[in-house]
């Protein structure tokens, strides 16, 4: 009875999760993560202090 009574949370939310993820438009994390790095790299490249180039 044990198992069951812990693992049922996790089944829930696995379940939860899979009907939303079939049923609602959800964005793709990795997709906005990588996104979210690029745009970073690009604003710290913009406002970087003129210097060395070599990142000492």
């Amino acid at each position: 009875m044990g198992i069951i009574r812990s693992s049922f949370p996790f089944l829930l939310g696995t379940g939860c999760g899979i009907y939303v993820a079939q049923n609602y438009n959800v964005p793709n994390i990795k997709e906005l993560i990588e996104t979210w790095v690029y745009k970073a790299k690009s604003v710290e490249e913009t406002y970087r202090k003129p210097g060395s180039k070599d990142g000492d």
